[in-house]
């Protein structure tokens, strides 16, 4: 078992911490809808990705009620 063999003070501990912190996400906006979005990633509110369509959205969906 690992047994520390001196105190890292507090100020030692935090400098090593200091690049653990969390990025916000760098959003660019989507080239046919205006969206942000994820860089590389297919825009979740068009479908598309480098100006062509990928994923095909559908609008709504639509629920006959009697069915239900």
């Amino acid at each position: 078992m690992a047994v520390q063999q001196n105190k890292v003070s507090k100020s030692r501990r935090n400098n090593r911490r200091a690049h653990d912190a969390l990025v916000a996400a760098n959003p660019n906006e989507c080239s046919s809808c205006g969206e942000l979005r994820r860089p590389h990633h297919v825009c979740p509110s068009c479908g598309h990705y480098d100006d062509k369509e990928i994923v095909a959205v559908n609008d709504e969906v639509e629920i006959d009620e009697d069915a239900a």
